[in-house]
């Protein structure tokens, strides 16, 4: 069903998806472990032929009226959505699929997170404005299912799986974006065991609509007499109406909370979505005791710590989100560059015009779309692939390496997709010249979208601080072997197959690069120096990786007898593995000639001079 889902409407390549899932990261291989024994190939294929059903039915048909008309607020003070939206989040929610990786004993599908994730990048691939409501949802379930208690998580976790209630993550306020330390709202504790919350909140994807009976909002506030910094941030639920038990034992919505929209961001892209400056405890709605009602995750002061698991959630799926995102744009520009005549070859000027396909500069950015958008997508599912590893390790060394992995490259992972998804977005608009800076086409409204991907859940200079300051010298360096010892093993197979063994030398030289010019930046003796060109370390470390798995899917296209397979399919992931080597992989290293150089040129500054 996929194929004919993906004639219709160009989202992803389902043949690169059951490539990427079963053939390369092996997903049937989980049905052996118990956790996902009761599952198969058939169970997989249905979550993910779902999936694109919704994609293509329920999502795509609104994407370019949502943008078109983006919410409003209306006379009495609630948001206008297109009716649309709230069709397609319903559509996923009674899908059942947001429910995809949680355990069957909870109520959910049970499903592997490579394949869930694959699920969920079709709905973001088609409309990441309608999918992202339910995206945040799962997370906030999920940070109350890890900490809260159980009568929070009958009150709201359930709710929300049912499609009742959506969440929110309430973390930035108009003063402190990422710099959480610095959050001044506030909770005072009550007698009765709830809190009250004051402050503003900022950026909150999601934070008012109409389209469900009630929002979910977990907010990161600081209880008086807290430590100062992050150590002293608790993190609390917040609804916008409060829940109680109805005569029949289900949850119900009562009276208004005091949670208030203040107003709507109008953005550059993702118009779709309600994004919301919010205030809580102003006094528009009173609580008896003052501010907002909320109620304490867990225990005060762990607030940034719980949060950081939705966090890392959001992250992964910025990751795949804009690859997704830059998969579309591939698509629908490769289809364009086919169909569109315009030009002649060098060498016949005096003949009839061909498709623009036939220009090799054409070529050239299809296939630098094809490496970014796939590239992406594959590291975001390889890190899909990790959380089942942990998952069914066979004993705690190995579930603590796959999670110590995992954690290591997700500042790559939310990264790198958003930077070079959005590179593959700019060559979609070129490849469809006049036309694609026009609304005649999906291109523009694609690169609008994914550039949002590199700001937030952390802009791309935090990860890259994250990755080098932090990530890299962790548990002593282990997590940065772990990943050079991956590589190495993927070269070492690569070295004997003769096509490619030039890109194993050339992989083994540049992770043997990395590792040089990190010791040596590591080992400079001055943290602001050594800082000062994270982000061009995230991009170079960043394409050594994808470089890397470039590498391992090239190795999936030759068959049991040692013989590459000659199929389409397969030689186009070899020649994209090519371009990858031979254009892209050479920029790795002209970022680490910087980082060796330890340029003080913007540590110096005067920025007078500016």
């Amino acid at each position: 069903m996929k194929q004919n889902i993906a004639a219709q409407t160009p989202l992803l390549s389902p043949r690169d998806v059951d490539f990427l899932v079963y053939e390369w990261l092996g997903a049937e291989e989980l049905t052996k472990h118990d956790r996902f024994s009761e599952h198969s190939r058939e169970t997989f294929d249905a979550a993910l032929d779902l999936a694109a059903d919704i994609a293509v039915k329920k999502l795509s048909n609104h994407y370019r009226e949502a943008d078109a008309h983006e919410p409003t607020v209306g006379p009495d003070g609630k948001v206008v959505t297109l009716p649309a939206t709230a069709e397609g989040i319903k559509a996923i929610f009674d899908s059942g699929l947001l429910t995809g990786e949680i355990p069957t004993e909870e109520g959910g599908i049970g499903l592997p997170s490579v394949v869930a994730k694959a699920a969920f990048a079709w709905l973001n691939a088609a409309n990441l404005p309608t999918a992202v409501y339910t995206g945040l949802t799962l997370g906030n379930a999920n940070v109350i299912r890890s900490f809260g208690t159980d009568e929070q998580k009958r009150l709201f976790v359930e709710p929300m799986l049912e499609g009742r209630f959506t969440g929110t993550m309430c973390l930035s306020e108009p003063e402190a974006g990422s710099a959480l330390a610095d959050i001044t709202a506030k909770a005072e504790r009550r007698e009765d065991g709830s809190y009250g919350i004051t402050g503003t909140k900022m950026w909150i994807t999601g934070g008012d609509h109409e389209m469900t009976e009630n929002i979910v909002h977990l907010v990161l506030a600081k209880v008086p007499g807290s430590p100062d910094g992050v150590k002293g941030i608790s993190l609390f639920i917040v609804p916008k109406f409060l829940v109680n038990d109805g005569a029949d034992g289900a949850v119900e919505v009562g009276a208004r909370n005091d949670v208030t929209l203040v107003g709507l961001n109008h953005k550059m892209g993702n118009k779709g979505t309600t994004n919301c400056l919010l205030a809580f405890g102003d006094g528009s709605h009173p609580q008896e005791g003052g501010g907002a009602t909320g109620y304490l995750v867990g225990t005060e002061n762990r607030g940034l710590i719980q949060m950081f698991q939705m966090m890392n959630e959001a992250r992964i799926a910025v990751g795949y989100t804009a690859s997704a995102n830059a998969y579309t744009a591939y698509l629908q520009s490769l289809g364009y560059a086919r169909g569109r005549v315009q030009g002649r070859p060098v060498t016949a000027l005096d003949g009839p015009q061909v498709p623009i396909i036939e220009h090799p500069d054409v070529r050239r950015m299809l296939l630098a779309q094809k490496s970014y958008a796939e590239g992406g997508l594959a590291l975001t599912l390889y890190a899909a692939r990790l959380i089942d590893e942990a998952a069914t390790a066979a004993d705690d060394a190995a579930r603590t390496a796959a999670e110590r992995l995992l954690d290591f490259l997700t500042p790559i992972v939310k990264s790198w997709p958003a930077e070079f998804g959005v590179k593959a977005n700019d060559y979609a608009i070129q490849i469809h010249g006049g036309y694609g800076y026009t609304r005649d086409y999906n291109v523009e409204q694609l690169y609008r979208d994914n550039r949002l991907n590199a700001i937030h859940e952390g802009a791309k200079a935090i990860h890259g601080l994250d990755l080098l300051g932090r990530k890299v010298p962790q548990h002593g360096g282990a997590s940065f072997g772990a990943l050079l010892g991956r590589i190495e093993a993927t070269a070492a197979r690569a070295a004997e197959k003769a096509e490619l063994a030039g890109f194993a030398a050339k992989l083994r030289a540049a992770s043997a690069r990395a590792l040089e010019v990190t010791m040596a930046v590591g080992g400079a003796g001055d943290p602001e120096l050594s800082l000062a060109n994270a982000t061009a370390y995230l991009d170079g470390l960043g394409h050594v990786v994808v470089a890397w798995l470039w590498l391992d899917q090239a190795l999936a296209t030759y068959g049991e007898d040692g013989a590459a397979l000659q199929d389409a399919f397969y030689r186009g992931k070899r020649t994209a593995a090519r371009y990858f080597f031979t254009y892209e992989l050479p920029k790795a290293h002209t970022e680490f000639d910087l980082l060796a150089e330890l340029d003080r040129t913007t540590v110096d500054l005067d920025t007078t001079i500016l």
